[in-house]
């Protein structure tokens, strides 16, 4: 069952690029299985504006339920030779307010990603519209099920089977070098999927499967990390926190 269910205005095509208006919001349909979280990676939003968008007062969601992924607003797709000062004097808008909306952290931007250019709130200020490449919602459906698919289900090449304590962890908190036990730079590849381990249990290096987090490699160690417990790394301060601890089931690969 196709999970997402999107309304689009006329799109417009400009002499730098084109752009579309997004009438309706996006929803998602909530899973057997579902948390906050693994919506909040499939939509590239997080957890607190999950929060916001449904008027949600926890993280407890049901089966069925309908949420809301994405507000309404004018999205406008990169162009070769774009730049942020280009498109903020396309749409009549100022460059920090791009960045601002877009959650940029610099100028740099790239070819086939998507930028929202006009304000819908605080909200859509606050949401990144990651890259877009594929324009065919088909395509795109099979690649959200693929990435579902591989977070849920464990690979068939499996060595050993685990049940661990799971936290999460962020390179970005305070003393934080954002550097792992085997020289990982996580800040410079923050969609790495890297987990803390105790070497005595899972050595470094091994390739695992854990339960709703998917394929990663055991790359790093923490103190507090002993006996059959495992540090998930998440990118995002919010997400991490709102992963807290769960029982998981971890499986070693071949």
């Amino acid at each position: 069952m196709n999970k997402k269910f999107l309304a689009f205005a006329t799109i417009f095509t400009l002499t730098v690029g084109s752009y579309s208006s997004i009438a309706t919001a996006e929803t998602h349909t909530v899973q057997e299985g579902d948390s906050l979280w693994e919506i909040s990676q499939q939509y590239s939003i997080s957890v607190e504006n999950l929060k916001e968008l449904n008027n949600l007062d926890s993280s407890l969601i049901f089966p069925n339920q309908q949420l809301k992924v994405a507000e309404k607003g004018t999205v406008y797709t990169i162009q070769p030779n774009d730049t942020l000062s280009d498109i903020a004097a396309e749409f009549n808008v100022t460059i920090d307010e791009l960045m601002a909306w877009n959650d940029l952290t610099s100028d740099m931007i790239y070819s086939g990603d998507t930028l929202v250019v006009s304000g819908s709130g605080d909200k859509a200020k606050q949401e990144r519209i990651k890259s877009q490449k594929e324009t065919n919602k088909q395509t795109q459906s099979k690649q959200t099920q693929s990435k579902q698919t591989q977070s849920k289900q464990p690979p068939k090449a499996v060595e050993k089977t685990l049940t661990m304590e799971a936290t999460a962890y962020t390179a970005n908190c305070n003393g934080c070098s954002g550097i792992t036990a085997n020289g990982t730079d996580l800040r410079s590849n923050p969609n790495l999927k890297v987990i803390a381990v105790d070497p005595n249990v899972i050595p470094l290096g091994t390739k695992v499967w854990v339960e709703g987090y998917g394929e990663a490699i055991a790359a790093d160690t923490g103190g507090a990390i002993k006996g059959n417990k495992i540090d998930v790394f998440i990118p995002s301060k919010d997400d991490a926190n709102s992963w807290g601890i769960k029982t998981v089931t971890v499986k070693i690969l071949e």
